[in-house]
């Protein structure tokens, strides 16, 4: 069968956005850097950066000193062309970082959360997203694209949210419709643990690494799933709400109905762990502190601790292996994280007892905010999408590693 071929006009946007992301990543450069590094000819080069010039997404920032002969000018990606906003909403607190083109953070707000019962999503987003642009000199209105992380997840058949009975006021239908008449302009929503998977695969432990699983380990518990660099959803948006998966030892329903009483959640959620630990005598103000104390501890009690955690969590994870079989694992969250290598090893031993696969199991490399990073990275993705589409004729030519879903 032959193949199509690959017209150019096609051929000009795969190497404009080549060009755009090599600046993005590797800027400021020079045209026979971006040559050499795209593999093009010079003349090619200089084509690609007078198109991306052309469209305001780039600009000379002078020339480069210190060569022989002629000094190089230098290209990099011009921030302010376009801006876009993260917003990570809890219980307890709504923050947001609005970023420029290129990923650069100039400006962030934390916002307390109100009396849940009586809160109102639209004008909660609005106001945390007016703190973090004050002095920015751009509007809430002005944002190509907003991201708000959310601990639940957004049922695309009906734009209501679920699996978020903590968070009162914001189930009702036509949330992200709400969200966006609010602040004036798109507004995506997506589940808190999807983007911490996404910031994981952008800059974390799954960089290279497009097929893995990433599991949260926090107060509450949760799986993000990405295949072939997307991100896996399900049909209503519940891919990966593991909290109430049925394992052995565990309540199941209807027998334990409470938000958390049941399944993943009732044996190995925050609660569940922080009685782990203080039963072996690591009992601290969280579990993440009982944890980090239980790491760094040679004693017996601590070895015991760790080994009951770590096979609760593996029991849930090789039910995840016997349906999904991801190539990795990487364990993620604030309680993950304070058990560190001593944990992870551990994880990794029980789950390679259970299952025939035996996925390798990894900590998470994320530091700071990976709820924030993540719905940064996926707002980026979308504005220089749309703006690369403009200055190609209309081509969307899909990256690589495309953060969003079908």
């Amino acid at each position: 069968m032959s193949t199509r071929p690959i017209g150019t006009s096609v051929v000009r946007a795969i190497n404009a956005r080549a060009a755009f992301r090599l600046l993005l990543d590797r800027g400021p450069l020079s045209r026979p850097e971006i040559a050499t590094a795209l593999a093009v000819s010079k003349p090619t080069a200089s084509h690609l950066l007078a198109q991306l010039r052309e469209s305001g997404l780039i600009k000379s920032i002078g020339n480069r000193d210190g060569g022989i002969g002629r000094a190089a000018e230098l290209f990099s990606v011009d921030g302010g062309v376009a801006h876009a906003a993260a917003v990570d909403v809890t219980p307890e607190r709504i923050a947001a970082v609005v970023v420029d083109l290129t990923g650069a953070r100039i400006g962030e707000y934390v916002l307390p959360t109100p009396d849940q019962k009586a809160s109102d999503p639209g004008a909660q987003v609005l106001a945390v997203l007016q703190g973090a642009c004050e002095g920015t000199h751009v509007e809430p209105a002005g944002l190509q694209r907003v991201v708000v992380g959310i601990q639940g997840a957004i049922d695309p058949t009906c734009d209501r949210l679920r699996f978020a009975a903590h968070l009162p006021g914001w189930q009702d239908a036509a949330l992200t419709s709400t969200l966006q008449e609010a602040v004036g302009t798109t507004v995506d929503i997506e589940n808190d643990v999807n983007l911490v998977t996404i910031a994981e695969h952008a800059r974390g432990a799954a960089v290279d690494r497009d097929s893995f699983a990433e599991l949260w380990v926090s107060d509450g518990i949760g799986l993000g799933l990405m295949f072939g660099g997307r991100m896996l959803r399900g049909r209503t948006g519940g891919a990966g709400e593991i909290s109430d998966l049925p394992l052995p030892g565990a309540p199941v329903p209807p027998d334990e109905n409470e938000h958390g009483a049941s399944g993943m959640q009732a044996l190995a959620g925050a609660p569940a762990l922080g009685r782990v630990l203080a039963e072996r005598g690591f009992d601290s103000a969280t579990p993440a502190d009982a944890m980090r104390a239980a790491a760094s501890s040679d004693s017996p009690d601590a070895e015991a601790a760790l080994d009951e955690v770590a096979r609760r969590l593996a029991l849930g994870l090789s039910a995840v292996v016997a349906i999904i079989d991801p190539d990795v694992f990487v364990l993620a969250g604030d309680i993950s994280v304070a058990g560190g290598e001593r944990l992870r090893s551990l994880v990794e031993r029980h789950l390679h007892s259970t299952v025939v696969a035996r996925p390798p199991v990894l900590l998470s490399e994320l530091v700071d905010e990976p709820v924030l990073a993540g719905a940064a990275h996926m707002a980026l993705t979308a504005v220089q999408d749309d703006l690369l589409r403009t200055i190609t004729g209309g081509q969307r030519i899909a990256p690589a590693a495309e953060p969003a879903s079908d």
